[in-house]
């Protein structure tokens, strides 16, 4: 067949080019393909923490309500005002401040104390301060009693746990504010006589112990119930095979795998110590004078509540928002590290 007869070559002009098929987890088109970073499970729950705009509004409170009560210092240089400073030239004839809003003005925000004449801002900065030293000491001595003893009833078995379990549950039976009526004064008389009155630091030692040793039960409990659930799994057993003791399978085996339900039991603590402090004050075992505090505050406010509105609102408002943000942080701290968790 002569070349006239064949048909000419089909020209590529035109044609499709072959499509390339690429893997669903190719990086697009002129970039280059990034590690995988894995993350560890501190970080997922940070992660998811900081989506939660409600844990995020509650935790910059709390932030803020801290870094004030630190602050207390600098804002008595500030002003210029001691917290005990009384200014009684500025009360009328009853003992109410002069002016509006129970004497408030440039010189003293939040008005004066009916009665005492003392600048209720320096009051709150540092009753801000003693009420939230004494939440976190006692929720951290409770935390430590409950996990000591609740990992080592966990872990032990046999005559020790039951013997453990049945403290915990005598434990329990005591009417915690009865206790703390009885033992506070019994203390302070063994201590010091009629005339000779305990110091503020006393009082406040004797209530952080009080809470310390009659709220660790349910940390223990939770803790226990914890290292049950670890005790027999492979990590443990491979340390047991190895020759680990059983301080380090407790402490650094059980504990590190355990802090999650910690932390989320010591920031719902937190708020609920505010408010029995506050409370104690109404039986006259709080916090006494001249240390500042937002329950004797509050528990001094009581007889100018008709006429003096403002000196209940500053202080009760402060609890509020403290004891709210608190377990609005410890519900939404508790989401993030368990996301399996119900909202």
């Amino acid at each position: 067949m002569s070349d006239l007869s064949r048909p000419p070559a089909r020209s590529p002009v035109g044609e499709p080019e072959p499509v390339q098929v690429l893997p669903a987890d190719a990086p697009p088109p002129g970039e280059s393909r990034r590690p995988v970073v894995g993350r560890s499970p501190g970080q997922l729950a940070w992660r998811r923490l900081r989506r939660d705009r409600t844990a995020m509004t509650s935790g910059a409170t709390l932030v803020a309500a801290m870094l004030l009560a630190l602050a207390a210092p600098l804002v008595q240089k500030l002003t210029g005002i001691d917290p005990t400073d009384k200014f009684v030239d500025r009360l009328n004839s009853f003992g109410m401040p002069v002016g509006y809003a129970g004497g408030v003005s440039p010189a003293h925000w939040l008005g004066l104390e009916p009665g005492t004449g003392r600048d209720i801002l320096l009051q709150l900065v540092y009753g801000l301060r003693t009420s939230l030293f004494i939440a976190f000491a006692s929720a951290l001595l409770a935390c430590a009693v409950g996990v000591a003893v609740g990992i080592v009833a966990g872990y032990a078995r046999g005559w020790l746990d039951s013997l453990i379990n049945w403290f915990v549950d005598v434990t329990l039976a005591f009417p915690f504010l009865i206790f703390a009526l009885a033992v506070i004064p019994i203390l302070e008389d063994r201590f010091y006589t009629a005339r000779e009155a305990p110091p503020p630091a006393f009082r406040i030692a004797l209530i952080i112990a009080t809470f310390g040793l009659f709220s660790w039960t349910y940390t223990a409990r939770l803790v226990r119930g914890q290292v049950i659930s670890l005790r027999e799994r492979e990590f443990v057993e491979a340390a047991r095979a190895a020759g680990a003791g059983t301080a380090h399978i407790l402490l650094r085996q059980l504990l590190p795998n355990i802090w999650a339900p910690i932390l989320v039991t010591v920031s719902l603590n937190v708020p609920q110590f505010i408010a029995v402090e506050a409370a104690l004050a109404f039986v006259n075992i709080g916090v006494t004078e001249p240390t500042p505090d937002l329950g004797r505050m509050i528990y001094s406010s009581i007889g100018y509540v008709a006429t003096d509105p403002w000196y209940t609102l500053f202080p009760g408002l402060a609890i509020f928002l403290l004891v709210l943000a608190f377990n609005l942080f410890g519900d939404a701290l508790r989401d993030a590290l368990d996301p399996r968790s119900s909202r």
